[in-house]
């Protein structure tokens, strides 16, 4: 049996369908995502799953004892709750429980053949492993942890922003483990890492999930089902996004042809996912199976994994190289940049160029100052240190608080602030319907008050009013926030159509690996790192460094234990070493200076015809032998050098 059964729903508000006559059932262990437009009853249908709102017709049957929780996107709380509090609300059945369970277990000790005891001890025992409630307090703090809440557990949970507070409802939400967890948008106001720690305790704990979100990556990574709510019906298709785009398409290539651009769409897209993620998931195969087999090893050869630490780091330097075009116009000139926020630091020594056709995603960990960053750079915010240069150009910004937007005016006074019914668009004259028909508005929205829209809306109306003006940079701080997929693709389509250059401010990683050219990454140590890779590839290669960094401290202590068990040999350089360990380094660099000049030789065609192309390769080929050598001669002296000083 289901765990829940909905059938036969409809539900209507006031003359406007939502569903009429669907079925949707759920089963332990699913993780069913609920994708759909916005206005569509994605969240009508989760609403009717939880049992807060009333279907007009049909049944929903449930299981007997059957706890469903649902995060709200406003959670209330407890009067006088610290956040602590807040985060272990709803688990005094759970506290219950163990205490209840370590007192029969001492009566068990006592009277063993007891049948009562025994069964109430072994229920007990099923509900506590369910909720996998056995260690609960390292779980607490866990959560606590990588939510970035523990600055904050003891201070009063009201005094906490809306994005904070929904983060401890999460919590506890994740905490008390319902039979059935509801999520609408649970990424939002969550960085990458609260995001990855979210998805990888969602698998270990097998959650049985219902989600919206318009995370293409968490929902690829999490989604053993999609339900794509549309016209009033359900459509079911099997596994997460990268799936859910394959049988759509198919679907599609079955309807009538008012479904074309879509279907375009869906293509680009769908290319766009096979040709990047699943190219990047073969590339790094090897890279995987190598890290998989250092763990079976570590403890006996550490030097491996610091070789393999080393590949890693040349692997992102080669990422990180300038590629930018110096022939290009200068946007914005950045010398030694530092931003203070109260007493905070959070950044310093920034130098970049911006330059007309870059197009650069801001990441990081929330509060790291990337919104700062924009506002600096669009002169709301003087700098602690250093200065910005800014060259003679339009921008055009979107951020989260829409301030492009007059609540009081409707859309056509919005578009057509002085009169008519037309707007230019990149310099084609449109029809404002068939304007915004692309970001998916019908007519009757055309006389609506802006003030009366979703927050969805807003932004839909905001980034298509965005796109009218005439500018030569477009800065978008979190665009993707309260848009549905189809929107984000609109979105998507628009900025990669777009002359200029592109900042955005995003923690959506599908959304930046399509779109950004470049990065500029938050660091730990207030700086920024600049890197030309994918958004994706540079956290995995991030988590994977950091691995090998817990691997090789672990590695060190069982040395260090080791060199006290036997007596130490006396190590020291020779003369030869030495001299190497001064020399090594410089002629390392060298040699990367040479490969990198081949590699750009490699690449335009009136040098490589100059010298033939077949003598470049063999050079080019050479280089590299010689630069493996001395990597590998200096990583062995350094060894050394690590070994005498640990004797």
């Amino acid at each position: 049996m289901a765990l829940i059964d909905l059938q036969n729903i409809s539900k209507h508000y006031s003359a406007q369908k939502i569903l009429t006559e669907v079925n949707f059932h759920i089963d332990e262990g699913e993780r069913i995502v609920i994708i759909g437009k916005n206005g569509s009853g994605k969240s009508t249908l989760m609403k009717i799953v939880n049992g807060t709102l009333e279907a007009d017709g049909g049944e929903r049957i449930t299981k007997r004892n059957l706890e469903v929780k649902m995060l709200d996107q406003r959670p209330n709380f407890q009067e006088g709750h610290s956040v602590r509090e807040a985060v272990e609300a709803g688990l005094d059945e759970l506290n219950h429980a163990k205490e209840r369970y370590n007192e029969l277990s001492l009566l068990l000790a006592e009277d063993f053949d007891n049948p009562k005891i025994i069964d109430e001890h072994e229920k007990l025992s099923r509900y506590i492993e369910h909720h996998n409630a056995w260690n609960l307090d390292d779980k607490i703090e866990r959560i606590i942890q990588h939510f970035d809440l523990k600055q904050y557990e003891d201070r009063n949970i009201n005094l906490l922003s809306g994005g904070e507070q929904r983060r401890v409802a999460l919590a506890s939400l994740l905490l008390q483990k319902p039979d059935i967890l509801l999520l609408d948008e649970p990424t939002n106001h969550l960085d990458v890492y609260m995001v990855e720690f979210l998805e990888e305790l969602i698998l270990k704990e097998k959650f049985t999930l219902v989600f919206i979100s318009h995370d293409r990556y968490f929902i690829d990574r999490i989604a053993t089902k999609s339900i794509e709510v549309e016209d009033c019906a359900l459509r079911e298709y099997s596994g997460g996004y990268s799936d859910y785009l394959t049988q759509k398409a198919e679907h599609i290539r079955t309807l009538q042809k008012q479904h074309d651009n879509l279907l375009d769409i869906l293509k680009r897209e769908n290319a766009w996912y096979a040709r990047g993620v699943r190219a990047r998931l073969k590339r790094n195969e090897g890279r995987k199976e190598r890290l998989m087999n250092l763990r079976e090893d570590a403890k006996n050869n550490p030097a491996k994994i610091r070789k393999m630490s080393i590949e890693l780091q040349r692997e992102a330097k080669h990422f990180n190289r300038d590629k930018s075009i110096n022939k290009q116009k200068m946007l914005f000139e950045v010398e030694n940049l530092g931003l203070t926020l109260g007493n905070k630091e959070l950044l310093k020594n920034f130098t970049t160029r911006i330059l007309q056709k870059d197009v650069i995603a801001i990441v990081g960990p929330n509060g790291s100052g990337k919104s700062t960053l924009l506002k600096a750079l669009l002169g709301r915010m003087e700098p602690t240190s250093g200065k910005i240069k800014q060259g003679d150009f339009k921008i055009g910004y979107f951020d989260q608080h829409r301030e492009l937007l007059d609540d009081d005016k409707n859309l056509m006074e919005t578009f057509c602030p002085h009169g008519g019914d037309r707007v230019s668009v990149r310099g084609k004259d449109m029809h404002v319907y068939g304007y915004l028909k692309n970001f998916l508005f019908p007519r009757e929205f055309l006389e609506k008050k802006v003030g009366i829209l979703s927050g969805g809306e807003k932004n839909r109306i905001a980034l298509a009013l965005l796109f009218t003006k005439d500018v030569d940079i477009l800065i978008l701080d979190e665009p993707t926030n309260d848009l549905d997929i189809p929107t984000i693709n609109i979105l998507e389509e628009q900025l990669t159509n777009f002359t200029g250059a592109v900042i955005i401010v995003s923690h959506d990683r599908y959304f930046v690996d399509k779109i950004a050219k470049k990065l500029f990454i938050f660091q730990p140590n207030k700086e920024i790192e600049e890197s030309h890779q994918q958004y994706s590839e540079y956290l995995e290669l991030e988590k994977e460094l950091k691995e090998l960094d817990e691997m090789e401290a672990t590695a060190k202590v069982e040395k260090v234990v080791e060199v006290v068990k036997k007596k130490p040999k006396a190590l020291k350089l020779t003369f030869k070493e030495k001299i190497s360990l001064e020399k090594l380094p410089l002629e390392i660099e060298e040699l990367e200076e040479k490969i990198e000049e081949k590699n750009s030789c490699l690449s335009d065609p009136k040098c490589y015809e100059e010298i033939g192309l077949s003598a470049l390769a063999k050079e080019l080929a050479e280089l590299e032998e010689i630069y493996e050598q001395k990597m590998e001669d200096l990583f062995l002296i350094e060894e050394k050098v690590e070994e005498i000083n640990n004797a």
